[in-house]
């Protein structure tokens, strides 16, 4: 691997934004979560845990609450005062409706999943009615006196609790009568506070709710007599969420402070039949607040200020004891935020609001494997482009020659065409954009930059062609059989011949340019596609899946490649299959046919189709640095997979030309540094 001299790029200031809420559903095996930025995630825990699909978020979306109900509906509703409903086919917001309540702090799905219910800032409890297209207004619950904050259904659908502020009152959920009202002490550490929050309740089958409150309390509460059955006090700081299992045998909640407590329902002696709540296993995977936890049957899912979404399995709920049941962390988008124009050395990086772009630097000295070259010419910020309007931005591309960069949003596609003179840079943006380009889920142009190909979340695929001052609409590829599945992901061949596309759960099909039709439908694979890419010359298709598997296909062929064919036959060594994060780039060395160059979060991977694959035996990455020069081949012509993972984490890696190398990182340490500063604990007598 030490062929190549390696830009190793660090100045991409991306800060994830913080996890507000997290909803999971049984039925799909899918986890929602919504960001501070108001943008919403959708995770397939069945794929390895992908991020299949994502919403863009808004400037004026701040959600406070997320739900799924009946029919793989998924709802949001936020300070702001709507209730959301969004389209899981076409990825964008069905409608929004105003609950005239003011501000939405919490919302709940009944456990029929066919009524909503929110909490407003006002006081009042509104109850709507989900029908087939939309939501209906039915009734208010009798109003209370200040915010509500937290609401749970009886598992049964007759009684609602909602958390306030110093009580919880319970509801008849048939005629919205309040029927009893549990006051929440205010004591905390002995002292008195001015006013105790309850951040979450659960309502049990056997009437028991439990509440978690800003005094770093944890109660247990008999909704009958409205008296207290246990207190735990966890945490010096506010207890923010709370989730219970299906069988409501253990729930899990998350602190101010970073830590997730599980709690599980014990026998209180082992010939006993009662039980009773006891405090289990904490867990101190995060280093601020725990805004949102679920809990799935098989493990514990927490999020919060500190961008990292937690998946921590339960032990004794995994029935083999693989690497199925590891610690999963994940902080990095499963999309790429970076594009690369070759020819000119740029790299484009996507923020939420801006695009900049900067020119690598350069050096000319020289060196051996392994040395750091000093600069000559340093990197350069040539562009910082900012979007009007407050929506985030979806998708963004340059083009290989550095003259256009194309960029979407929800309402808006923006086409820029660069000019370099000398130094300058002049930037001019191309007017009159056609109405079916917008809300575009990807954007890629071709390799000789006159072609630019947009993915529109209706399905289709449009070719624009590009012209000194403007474009042309040239085809649109309709989706097939009169379904709507949106495309996330293109790849182009490098001579501009083939276009292969995939949705977010289809196959993948592979459309000739020239002759504007489809060509082929490739296979259908039953886990998501993470990256795609099209080999120079002979023109195979490599498809990386969510399970770590790689398939190899002609295109001309219309046929899976002999080497594909060997690998299925052999399979994958064991530790290449059990890497936590997907494929999200593949690309070609422009003079070696045989190799392919792909990266996830933590390594980066050039195969050689030329020589062996590995099998479980064989030693899959070595650590240790090359003793000699010998060793150095011995590990070159050991088998096809040569990993390196000294660049880490990734978002980006790429060649520019034969012997140059483009890795874009982001230490963890440089995002923490920008978040807010965690509660500070006294540790030991300070």
């Amino acid at each position: 691997m030490g062929e190549f001299n390696v830009h190793r790029v660090r100045f991409f200031n991306y800060v994830p934004s913080g996890i507000r809420c997290v909803a999971y559903n049984n039925q799909s095996n899918r986890l929602a979560v919504s960001r501070t930025d108001g943008t919403v995630e959708i995770y397939n825990l069945s794929a390895n845990y992908f991020q299949e699909k994502f919403f863009p978020g808004h400037e004026s979306r701040a959600t406070e609450a997320l739900c799924w109900a009946k029919g793989q509906r998924l709802f949001s509703a936020g300070l702001n005062g709507e209730i959301i409903e969004y389209d899981l086919q076409e990825l964008t917001i069905k409608y929004a409706v105003d609950a005239f309540g003011g501000p939405i702090w919490s919302m709940a799905a009944s456990p029929s999943g066919s009524q909503l219910l929110v909490g407003c800032e006002d006081g009042s409890v509104k109850l709507f009615q989900i029908t087939p297209d939309r939501i209906q207004f039915e009734r208010n619950f009798d109003r209370q006196k200040s915010r509500i904050l937290s609401l749970s259904w009886h598992p049964a659908g007759t009684h609602v609790a909602a958390g306030s502020i110093d009580y919880i009152s319970v509801f008849d959920a048939k005629s919205g009568s309040a029927i009893g009202k549990m006051l929440v002490d205010r004591q905390y550490m002995g002292v008195s506070k001015r006013k105790c929050i309850i951040w979450g309740v659960a309502f049990l089958s056997d009437g028991t709710v439990i509440s978690v409150d800003s005094a770093g309390k944890v109660q247990i509460w008999d909704s009958a007599t409205g008296t207290l059955v246990k207190n735990h006090l966890v945490s010096n700081a506010d207890v923010q969420s709370i989730a219970v299992s299906d069988q409501e045998d253990s729930f899990v909640v998350g602190t101010a402070e970073g830590t997730v407590f599980h709690f599980q329902l014990v026998s209180v002696t082992s010939s006993s039949s009662e039980k009773q709540w006891v405090r289990t296993k904490p867990f101190q995977h995060h280093t601020h607040d725990v805004r949102a936890v679920a809990h799935s049957p098989t493990a514990l899912i927490s999020g919060g200020t500190d961008t990292h979404l937690v998946i921590r399995p339960l032990m004794e709920k995994v029935e083999v004891k693989n690497y199925d049941a590891a610690l999963r962390k994940i902080t990095f988008p499963h999309r790429r935020l970076v594009s690369c124009a070759k020819k000119k050395q740029l790299l484009l990086f996507q923020f939420a609001h801006h695009l900049e772009l900067w020119q690598l630097g350069s050096t000319v000295a020289t060196g051996k494997n392994g040395d750091t070259l000093p600069l000559s010419k340093n990197a350069d910020h040539l562009l910082h482009l900012k979007t009007k309007g407050p929506e985030n931005i979806i998708c963004s591309s340059i083009s290989p020659c550095g003259g256009w960069i194309a960029c979407s949003t929800a309402s808006r596609f923006f086409l820029y065409r660069l000019n370099y003179e000398h130094d300058n840079i002049s930037l001019q943006r191309v007017s009159k954009m056609p109405v079916f380009l917008r809300s575009a889920l990807q954007i890629l142009f071709s390799e000789d930059s006159t072609k630019l190909f947009v993915a529109s979340n209706q399905g289709s695929l449009h070719v624009i062609r590009l012209l000194e001052g403007g474009f042309k609409h040239l085809h649109t590829f309709q989706p097939q059989s009169g379904t709507v599945q949106s495309a996330c992901l293109l790849a182009v061949s490098p001579d501009g011949a083939w276009l292969a596309a995939s949705g977010a759960t289809a196959g993948v099909l592979v459309y000739s340019v020239r002759q504007l039709k489809l060509h082929c439908t490739v296979p259908a694979y039953n886990f998501p596609v993470t990256a795609l890419g099209i080999a120079p010359n002979t023109n195979n298709l490599v498809i990386a899946h969510s399970d770590q598997q790689v398939f190899e296909y002609s295109i001309p062929d219309k046929r899976y490649t002999e080497w594909s064919r060997a690998v299925q036959k052999q399979g994958f060594h064991h530790l290449w299959l059990q890497r936590d994060t997907p494929i999200t780039h593949i690309s070609f060395h422009p003079k070696r046919p045989m190799h392919i160059l792909l990266h996830d979060t933590y390594m980066f991977c050039l195969i050689d189709k030329s020589l062996p694959l590995p099998n479980d035996k064989t030693l899959l990455y070595n650590p240790l640095p090359p003793t000699n020069e010998s060793d150095v081949i011995r590990r070159r012509t050991a088998h096809a997979f040569k990993i390196s993972k000294k660049y880490k984490p990734l978002l980006f890696v790429d060649l520019l030309d034969e012997k140059t190398l483009v890795a874009v990182e982001r230490p963890l340490d440089d995002i923490v540094a920008q978040l807010p500063p965690p509660i500070k604990k006294k540790k030991f007598g300070t």
